[in-house]
């Protein structure tokens, strides 16, 4: 019988580096990259599974930072 997968809503955060787009999970410090936004995307989406396929659930919960807020903030410049 097949073990039923679970799904997990978790963070991606984007950028640009050069030429590159890196994705990062800021839940479980997992970064991608990729040539697009959505390939960093697809890539960081791999990273993970693979992640979660091959660690024992000790390294899950070493790993797992359970509140991370993405906000925007307001800063004097000058």
């Amino acid at each position: 019988m097949s073990q039923m997968k679970i799904t997990r809503q978790l963070t991606a955060v984007i950028e640009r580096e050069g030429d590159l787009y890196v994705a990062l999970c800021p839940e479980m410090d997992i970064a991608s990259q990729g040539d697009t936004v959505e390939s960093a995307k697809k890539n960081l989406v791999e990273a993970l599974e693979l992640f979660f396929e091959s660690a024992d659930p000790t390294e899950v919960s070493r790993r797992l930072h359970t509140e991370v807020f993405v906000t925007r903030v307001e800063v004097a410049v000058g």
